[in-house]
């Protein structure tokens, strides 16, 4: 768009070694000289000062123009996250769960089943939009989860454990909000987890382990199995995905059962 500013100049220095267009006499027309700052130089001082002052009213029209721009812009980002922070998180953590976890076991996918089940016992059926989620809202969730009660058909609360993996759970779908730009805080990473309780693990002594293998067993199968795994400390999972060409043997004649176990990480 061309805006009149109603001035016209007639005394312009054309610059000789810039040639705008050939005429079809064969004489040449130049383009103005222009300074650093672009503006055309003129001979006249009155012509000088319109074609500053048509410059300033350029950088002016281009100002608002992108001041227009980006209040827009602005405008929509705004109106976007405030549509995002009324949507309800609870349908959101069970929507991700098959999105986040396409692969995963059963038994993660029952996990995180079962936070959302929680959060909609805590919420009491109701909808937890986004812009009330708040650091003292997830302290409160994890005081709740500390006394949550046991699924299916279990009395009792579930152990702490139990409840640091299901928070663990939560701050991951909030951090995944994050990312989704439902939440324009990283709220997860202000809340610390629910510490967990390390168990002792305990040992079977040679008597007991000679009690068991004097006990009969009807799945005779079953039964080397368990002595396999008490003899090679290998843990049940491990010895499912045992291959035949991990059997090796020693130097001296023994045979050993190569195998790299992965940790199971912990939750945060």
């Amino acid at each position: 768009m061309v805006e009149s500013i109603n001035r016209t100049i007639s005394t312009p220095i054309w610059d000789k070694s810039s040639i705008a267009r050939i005429l079809p006499d064969g004489t040449f027309n130049y383009k103005p000289k222009r300074d650093l700052n672009g503006i055309i130089q003129c001979r006249s001082t009155i012509d000088q000062e319109a074609c500053i002052y048509a410059d300033n009213v350029r950088k002016l029209r281009q100002h608002e123009y992108d001041s227009a721009i980006l209040y827009t812009d602005k405008e929509n980002e705004i109106a976007a996250q405030n549509e995002r922070s009324e949507q309800d998180f609870i349908k959101y953590f069970n929507r991700i769960i098959s999105t986040r976890h396409p692969n995963s076991s059963d038994s993660i996918i029952v996990n995180w089943r079962r936070v959302g089940e929680l959060l909609k016992m805590y919420s009491q059926g109701q909808p937890i939009p986004f812009k009330a989620i708040s650091v003292k809202l997830l302290e409160d969730i994890k005081m709740f989860l500390l006394r949550a009660p046991m699924g299916g058909n279990k009395k009792g609360t579930i152990s702490q454990n139990t409840a640091s993996t299901y928070f663990s759970i939560l701050k991951a779908g909030l951090k995944q909000a994050f990312i989704d730009e439902y939440l324009t805080v990283d709220i997860s990473a202000k809340v610390k987890g629910i510490t967990n309780i390390e168990k002792p693990r305990v040992a079977l002594t040679m008597n007991e382990v000679q009690m068991l293998v004097d006990t009969p067993c009807k799945d005779d199968v079953l039964k080397r199995a368990f002595f396999f795994s008490i003899l090679t400390g290998l843990r049940h999972s491990d010895i499912q995905t045992l291959k035949w060409k991990q059997i090796q043997q020693t130097s001296k004649g023994t045979w050993q059962a190569v195998v790299i176990q992965q940790k199971t990480k912990r939750p945060d």
